[in-house]
């Protein structure tokens, strides 16, 4: 049986992307509620995004989306981060909030609207050069919402030439990361709906383009750790955004509708090389905190995948194998469960106050005072939010 010493130094590899996204107001396509304390700039959320290292050593880099973190200077932004202890990680494009997407962006019919979706995302490979992001990454909303409301094939065939222009432009050490979802906005068709989509796209650009998996963008009973097993074993999984859901692309707190399916899913990243040294796959948060607080929301974001990262690392590989061999299906299963099931809370709890970070991360933020001071410092002025 593996015991928490041996997996100790193993989790010190460990790291979380936050999104800025989730430090602004968000919600469902009814309503957005507004809180206090809600950042009105992109350095309030990149401050609120440090925070959440400071207390739990788990999230170094803060994605960023554009338009919505636009600012006229971003190597001054770079700076501004890493003076509070943080780095500038994936940059997101958008492709899905404006007028002229309505129908499609890379894959709109029209060759002007496809050139402005283009464009832009060459223009957040600039954004790149400046704060030193690795990713791109780009997800999609086109697709159509009725039979023969648009060309399915040559909707893929201006996706691919779209994608090949905007690849070419990135630098040696930079990446394309092309997400996918089965459904929503568009409910007849998604132009990348699913991950065999997403992975035929980046193997016809090159080395350096992989699949984003968002554990959220899959169909009901999907097993989304096969695909995780698929693409570790192909070399195209590029990154990961966590969240939860309960029916849909819920975007809740990772591990609050299903703990066991993210456990299962760690399994397969540590278990196909995508944790640790060596690996480059970047686990993100993509989550928007409706209705709770949105700092202590990722907080216990970053905690429930650290708790599943350790549980998932305490698996016993070697008895494992034994009871696959030998073909004992009970055997391997309960192996396998009492990993699942190993609570591994105080051991966690000691192994931060060993690395002078607080025991209690979500308690220590509740009494550190930061929330009362933004909420009594941040009034006037526009917060921030997704639309």
């Amino acid at each position: 049986m593996t015991t928490f010493d041996e997996i100790a130094t193993r989790l010190e590899a460990l790291a979380i992307e936050v999104p800025s996204w989730a430090y602004g107001n968000s919600g469902t396509r009814f309503k957005v509620f507004g809180s206090p304390g809600t950042p009105r700039t992109v350095e309030e959320k990149i401050a609120d995004a440090a925070t959440v290292h400071r207390f739990t050593g788990l999230a170094p880099s803060v994605a960023l989306h554009i338009p919505w973190d636009l600012v006229d200077d971003f190597a001054r932004l770079r700076e501004y981060a890493e003076g509070l202890g943080v780095a500038l990680g994936t940059i997101n494009s958008n492709t899905f909030q404006d007028d002229d997407y309505k129908l499609g962006s890379l894959t709109h019919a029209d060759p002007a609207v496809r050139r402005k979706a283009v464009q832009h995302n060459l223009d957040c490979i600039e954004v790149m050069h400046a704060t030193g992001s690795r990713d791109l990454k780009i997800w999609l909303a086109d697709g159509t919402n009725y039979p023969g409301q648009g060309d399915i094939r040559a909707r893929q065939d201006w996706l691919a030439e779209g994608l090949a222009e905007i690849y070419v432009q990135l630098s040696d050490d930079q990446r394309l990361v092309l997400e996918y979802k089965f459904f929503e906005p568009a409910f007849y068709h998604t132009d990348v709906p699913d991950w065999g989509t997403s992975l035929v796209h980046c193997l016809g650009l090159g080395d350096r383009a992989k699949v984003c998996l968002d554990t959220g963008h899959h169909a009901p009973g999907t097993n989304i750790e096969f695909i995780v097993a698929q693409l570790l074993r192909l070399g195209r999984l590029g990154s990961f955004d966590f969240n939860s859901r309960f029916y849909a692309d819920d975007d809740l707190i990772v591990g609050a509708a299903d703990p066991f399916q993210l456990f299962r899913i760690l399994v397969e990243v540590i278990r196909g090389g995508g944790f640790g040294q060596g690996s480059d796959v970047a686990l993100m948060l993509d989550q928007c905190h409706n209705v709770e607080g949105k700092v202590p929301g990722q907080i216990r974001s970053v905690l429930n995948v650290q708790e599943m990262t350790a549980r998932a690392l305490l698996l016993d590989t070697a008895a494992l194998e034994k009871a696959r061999v030998a073909g004992d299906v009970l055997l391997a299963n309960e192996i396998y469960m009492d990993a699942f099931y190993t609570d591994v809370r105080r051991d966690l709890a000691a192994w931060r106050e060993e690395r002078g970070l607080p025991a209690d991360p979500m308690r220590a933020y509740l009494e550190s005072g930061y929330q009362a001071q933004i909420e009594a410092e941040r009034v006037g002025g526009a917060q921030a939010g997704w639309s």
